[in-house]
């Protein structure tokens, strides 16, 4: 459903698309503060981490990207690549309506599953480090346990009459 909406809502609504880019680029770039016993660190590997989180993209492109799927599909998911001394060396924003959460035993995500070009990456939670490598953050969704509710799904049906406004105005002018 996250999917058809955002579509619905992003690709076809100027102004619904315009908000959810504001409202992300608002976001992206304030900056992260950092401190140990209530002292504010300068320099760590999680600041450098967060200012250059992959070789393709700034700290503020991926907030920019994670915000923005929050906004459109209320999920956002964050995938951390572990470096050679098994801690985050890279930081990427996942595309929500590629990924599936898959339930574990006792109903909470044992696993998430990433599928794109035809080919899927399962993401397991590491039960006893109590680890996954994927952060997923999600807006209230009183009806799911495990999918956010984007805020377009809640303003679906007026979403939905203007788009359909919109053609119906442009239909006019083109018959004119």
């Amino acid at each position: 459903a996250h999917a058809s909406r955002g579509r619905e809502g992003s690709a076809k609504s100027g102004a619904a698309s315009a908000g959810s880019r504001r409202a992300a680029e608002r976001r992206a770039p304030v900056p992260w503060r950092l401190s140990r016993r209530h002292q504010e660190l300068r320099e760590h590997d999680l600041l450098t981490l967060l200012r250059r989180p992959n070789p393709l993209e700034s700290g503020v492109s991926l907030m920019e990207s994670f915000y923005g799927y929050l906004q459109i599909a209320g999920n956002a998911y964050l995938e951390a690549v572990e470096n050679s001394r098994g801690l985050p060396g890279e930081l990427y924003a996942l595309r929500p309506d590629r990924m599936t959460v898959i339930p574990g035993p006792r109903g909470w995500p044992g696993a998430y599953s990433y599928t794109a070009g035809g080919r899927s990456h399962r993401f397991p939670f590491d039960f006893e480090r109590g680890i996954t490598p994927i952060l997923h953050l999600r807006s209230f969704n009183p009806l799911d346990d495990h999918y956010g509710m984007s805020p377009l799904e809640a303003a679906a049906i007026g979403v939905d009459l203007h788009n359909a406004a919109g053609r119906w105005n442009k239909a006019l002018l083109d018959n004119s």
